[in-house]
């Protein structure tokens, strides 16, 4: 019996920041940019994204763990697994993991899932590495950064591709870091930390692979290689021998360097374009490098339906045409007076409306059948008290019946636009009426009986945290 990767997903924010705009020059026609997540992302709504087009018209019973690969946790102290377990509705009966640290974290997350299901101590492992990384506003290190958010699902059921051999390198310099309350990220002087840090780490620990499986660079079919830039890319390529044609595109200039994410999402490319009996090689660097082969063992299509990969989200784009509009979202532009800093909404509030809030659960009367959002105690058709089973609407579609324009709500784009949507349960037949934002939406984008699905954001950040519900997009604009 095989193990290894069952499916995947990935997840890129719509926005776009050109580099162009970053340096004070516009907008320029087919020039390179980076993708950034928006004032209501971050690594927990990215993840969820990923994991959600990973599961997709898949049976999530069988979930045993949840791993969480990210250097950008929205809490130093408060699980990011759990939130998103909760909003992808696994159940109670899963371990929930956090890895973090180290940009290899990815990697490490899913040769983690691989060995709990070849040890038996797991059925099936869904592996999430997202980031969202900031660097010191017009920075070198600035257009290099990018925000994405890969997913896999790890078991011994219809395997696309399984894991061959790995060799890891460790290595401890002080090259890219972050402390404790640190905003951006740091790093040493280039040229030393990429010689000592990055090449020499990523050399030896292919090397060792090479080594233990007395293959050589020609015999993988495609190799995703992480790397700082695209200077660096090319020069570990040539150094280990690897040809043009084998080189899965890292998709500097369009994307940017994912953090946790890069590595696997190059993955996700790959697998999308894989035939049987491939061999993908990967690297992936961060305090050591880890090489990890796979071999494919049926192209994606034989068992999964389509999968929003790294090309739909990359066809996915809304252009950022002012760097102040990106310093707004990050909340990088200095204020009047200091964000308040208390204890936000009532803990106690928001544990009673963890369903909702993070499933987007409601309930369904078991009398008539009428389906009701938020939930309540007595049905609004037939009357009836306490009779209910719960329904998730995250996975569901739904139209837009009518929506304002909010100037006054905080936005780095004003208007929010606040919408009343009607759910289509999965039979067709009409769900509830729920109140909820728009997303990366416009006032020229709105109409009445707009198709939309849902997606968890950041609301708001009363209390300076994160609180998360869920908005809306046309169908087919998100994972």
């Amino acid at each position: 019996m095989s193990t290894g990767i069952e499916s995947f997903g990935a997840y890129i924010p719509i926005t776009r920041l050109p580099h162009s705009v970053i340096a004070k020059k516009g907008v320029k026609a087919g020039g390179s940019e980076k993708a950034v997540a928006w004032a209501d992302e971050d690594a927990i709504t990215m993840a969820v994204a990923a994991g959600a087009n990973c599961l997709r018209d898949l049976d999530r019973s069988q979930i045993d763990i949840l791993i969480f690969a990210s250097t950008s946790f929205s809490f130093a102290e408060k699980q990011g697994a759990s939130i998103v377990a909760k909003a992808l509705d696994l159940g109670t009966n899963i371990k929930t993991v956090d890895i973090g640290g180290s940009l290899r974290a990815g990697t490490l997350a899913l040769q983690q899932a691989i060995d709990s299901v070849l040890a038996g101590s797991a059925r099936k492992v869904l592996v999430l590495a997202a980031d969202c990384r900031m660097a010191p506003p017009h920075s070198s290190l600035e257009t290099n950064l990018g925000d994405g958010a890969a997913a896999f699902l790890v078991g011994s059921d219809s395997v696309i591709a399984e894991l061959q051999h790995s060799a890891s390198h460790a290595n401890d310099m002080m090259d890219i870091w972050r402390r404790q309350g640190d905003t951006f990220v740091h790093s040493w002087e280039d040229r030393f930390v990429n010689l000592h840090g990055f090449q020499e780490t990523a050399q030896a620990a292919i090397a060792s692979l090479f080594e233990q499986t007395g293959s050589t660079a020609a015999d993988y079919t495609r190799v995703c290689l992480y790397a700082p830039d695209a200077r660096n890319h090319a020069g570990l390529a040539k150094s280990m021998g690897f040809a043009t044609e084998q080189l899965q595109n890292p998709l500097f200039g369009q994307l940017g360097n994912t953090g946790t994410a890069f590595a696997p999402m190059q993955l996700i490319a790959a697998l999308q374009q894989a035939a049987q009996d491939d061999s993908i090689l990967v690297v992936n660097y961060g305090d050591g490098a880890d090489a990890i082969s796979f071999k494919v063992l049926a192209p994606a299509t034989a068992y999964l339906p389509v999968r929003r990969g790294v090309d739909f989200h990359l066809k996915r784009r809304r252009i950022i045409d002012s760097y102040d509009k990106y310093l707004s979202a990050r909340n990088l532009t200095p204020s009047e007076y200091p964000e308040l800093d208390d204890q936000g909404i009532s803990a106690t509030v928001q544990f009673r409306n963890r369903d909702e809030n993070l499933s987007l659960q409601g309930q369904v009367c078991n009398h008539c059948g009428t389906h009701q959002f938020p939930k309540g105690r007595v049905c609004v058709r037939c009357g009836t008290r306490d009779h209910w089973s719960a329904v998730t609407y995250a996975g569901m579609g739904a139209r837009v019946l009518t929506y304002t324009f909010d100037a006054f709500y905080p936005s780095p784009e004003p208007p929010t636009v606040a919408t009343l949507v009607e759910v289509t349960l999965a039979d067709g037949s009409v769900g509830p009426r729920i109140h909820m934002q728009f997303a990366d939406a416009t006032a020229s984008d709105m109409r009445t009986g707009l198709e939309v699905e849902f997606t968890l954001r950041v609301i708001h950040r009363a209390g300076k945290r994160p609180n998360y519900f869920w908005k809306c997009l046309p169908i087919g604009e998100t994972a």
